[in-house]
C-alpha cells in the first residue's frame, strides 16, 4: 500500500505545488490542502492545529519549510507525523530523492597550503592554535612562513609539534638554513627552491616547490624541472602569480605556458598575492582563480589570511575548489551548484511582488506585524495597515510601540535585517538571521530553533498567526 501524504500550503503556492507534484511522478498518493492563508511561509503549528479539521487519510503531513512552531507537539495532537519540507518548492523533487539537483561537494583535488606568515613571532602553542583554525577552514597543509632577517629558533620544535598533531607541514623561506632545518625536522614540503638551491633537495626528503631563478625566468624553471625529473624526485612548480598592475596578466600567461610545456607536472599558485593585495571582497577573487586552476589542472594553492578583508580566504578557497571540481566533472558552468560564495546577494531575494504583499495584508485578521523586504524597501503590516519605506525610522510612528520596549526592540532588529536585505538583494525571512554564506561561522543549526522562537515578554506582537 503506497503512502498518502497531506501537503499543507497557502493560496499563492497552491498551483505551483500541484504542478510540481504532478511532474514528479511520485510513488505516493497525496492531497494538497490550502489552509486559507495567502503566503505558505507564514504558516505556524498553532494555525494548523486550529484550521486542520480533516487529515484526508494521510500517513503523514508535510508543511512548508519555513513553518514555525513545535511540530513534535502537533504530531502528537494529530496522531500522525508532521514534517517540514524544503524551504523552496523547486527543491521538492530532491527532497523526495527524485532528482539529484545539487552536485556532490565532498570531492575536490586541489590542496590548500595555508601560510602562517608570522610563524617566527608566535609561540608553539600560538602556531598550533592558528593551524587548527586553518584546518577547520579547509587547509590541507600548514605552511610555516619565515620572515627575512628574523630568527626562528623554534622552527624544528614547531615542525615537530605540528607533525605530532597529524598536520602536513611546509616551510617557506629563502634562507638555506631554515629550509635545511625544516626538511631535516620532517617538513613535507619546502618553499621555495630554484636552480641554484636545488642541492637542498638532495639533503632532505621533503617535496620541493620550485620557482624561477629570477622573476619570470621560465627557462631556469624548465632546467630545474628537468634535473628533478631525471632524479625521479617529486616536486611542485610555482611560476609566481603577480598582483594587479605588477604583472598579473603576464603571470596568468606564464601558468598557461608552463602547463603547455609540462602537461603532467604538479603546479602551485600563490593566490594570496591577489586576495591580500586587492581591496575587494575575496570570495569572487578566490572563485575566479580557482576556476583558472581547475582549467589548467593546478592542484595546489598557497593561501593567506593576514588582512582583515581576507579573513575568510581559506574557507572561501575550500568551497571554491569543491564547486569548481563539481562544475568540471559535470561539464557545466559553476552556477546553481552552491550559494556559499554569494555573501552579498542571492539568486531570488524577493519572493513576493507588491501586489502580492497588498493581497496578503488584506487577508490579515490579527494585530501581529509581518515584515517583508523587496527591492523597493521594507514592508511591515498587520490587519490595521501596510506601511512601506526604505528607512526603518520612517516606519516607527505607525507601529504604536512607544510604550512597549520589548516589542520595539524586536521590531527594530527585524526591520534592520529587512533594510539590509532590501539594499543588498538578499532573502529576508522574519525571525531568521540573514545568511552570509561561508563568510560567517554560523553553524548549520541555530542554538535557538527559529521555528520555535518566541520573544520574551507576552506583549510582543510578532508574526505568530
Amino acid at each position: 500500500m503506497s503512502e498518502h501524504i497531506l501537503f499543507l500550503t497557502g493560496k499563492l503556492a497552491e498551483k505551483q505545488l500541484r504542478r510540481t507534484l504532478d511532474e514528479m511522478e511520485a510513488d505516493f498518493t497525496y492531497t494538497v490542502l490550502q489552509l486559507g492563508l495567502t503566503v505558505a511561509a507564514l504558516m505556524t503549528a498553532d494555525m494548523i492545529r486550529r484550521r486542520l479539521t480533516d487529515t484526508h487519510g494521510a500517513n503523514r503531513i508535510l508543511v512548508p519549510g519555513r513553518c514555525r512552531g513545535d511540530l513534535d507537539a502537533l504530531s502528537k495532537d494529530l496522531g500522525l507525523p508532521v514534517e517540514r519540507g524544503p524551504e523552496e518548492l523547486h527543491d521538492l523533487p530532491e527532497f523526495f530523492g527524485k532528482v539529484s539537483r545539487k552536485p556532490d561537494l565532498n570531492r575536490y583535488e586541489l590542496k590548500i597550503f595555508a601560510e602562517i606568515v608570522d610563524a617566527p613571532q608566535l609561540s608553539i602553542s600560538g602556531i598550533l592554535e592558528r593551524a587548527r583554525t586553518f584546518r577547520e577552514d579547509g587547509a590541507d597543509v600548514i605552511d610555516l612562513g619565515c620572515l627575512p632577517s628574523t630568527p626562528f629558533p623554534h622552527l624544528i620544535d614547531a615542525v615537530n609539534a605540528l607533525k605530532s598533531e597529524g598536520f602536513l607541514v611546509s616551510v617557506d623561506s629563502l634562507d638555506h638554513q631554515d629550509l635545511l632545518a625544516g626538511g631535516r625536522a620532517g617538513a613535507d614540503y619546502l618553499l621555495s627552491l630554484h636552480e641554484e638551491t636545488l642541492w637542498i633537495a638532495d639533503e632532505v626528503s621533503s617535496t620541493p616547490i620550485l620557482i624561477p631563478e629570477s622573476h619570470a625566468d621560465l627557462a631556469s624553471l624548465d632546467r630545474s624541472i628537468s634535473i628533478l625529473s631525471e632524479k625521479k624526485r617529486s616536486f611542485i612548480v610555482d611560476p609566481i602569480l603577480d598582483p594587479i598592475h605588477f604583472g598579473l596578466t603576464n603571470s596568468i600567461v606564464r601558468y598557461h605556458q608552463v602547463r603547455a610545456r609540462h602537461p603532467d607536472i604538479e603546479i602551485m599558485m600563490g593566490v594570496g598575492n591577489l586576495t591580500e593585495l586587492t581591496h575587494c571582497d575575496t570570495a569572487g577573487i578566490n572563485a575566479t582563480l580557482l576556476g583558472i586552476c581547475s582549467e589548467l589542472g593546478i592542484t595546489n594553492i598557497l593561501a593567506t589570511q593576514v588582512s582583515q578583508h581576507a579573513k575568510r580566504a581559506i574557507k572561501e578557497a575550500d568551497l571554491a575548489r569543491r564547486i569548481m571540481f563539481a562544475s568540471r566533472e559535470l561539464n557545466r558552468l559553476p552556477k546553481h551548484i552552491d550559494d556559499g560564495l554569494m555573501a552579498l546577494h542571492e539568486r531570488a531575494p524577493f519572493p513576493l511582488t507588491m501586489d502580492e504583499i497588498r493581497e496578503l495584508q488584506a487577508a490579515i485578521k490579527d494585530p501581529s506585524f509581518r515584515i517583508l523586504s523587496t527591492k523597493e524597501g521594507i514592508h511591515i503590516f498587520n490587519r490595521d495597515g501596510l506601511y512601506c519605506s526604505q528607512d526603518p525610522f520612517e516606519l516607527f510612528p505607525n507601529l504604536g510601540v512607544e510604550k512597549d520596549g520589548g516589542h520595539a526592540f524586536y521590531l527594530g532588529v527585524e526591520l534592520a535585517r529587512a533594510q539590509i536585505a532590501s539594499q543588498l538583494g538578499k532573502r529576508y525571512v522574519q525571525d531568521q538571521p540573514l545568511k552570509w554564506g561561508c563568510q560567517t561561522n554560523e553553524p548549520d543549526h541555530l542554538k535557538i530553533d527559529p521555528h520555535n522562537y518566541k520573544p520574551s515578554g507576552s506583549t510582543m506582537k510578532k508574526s505568530s498567526q
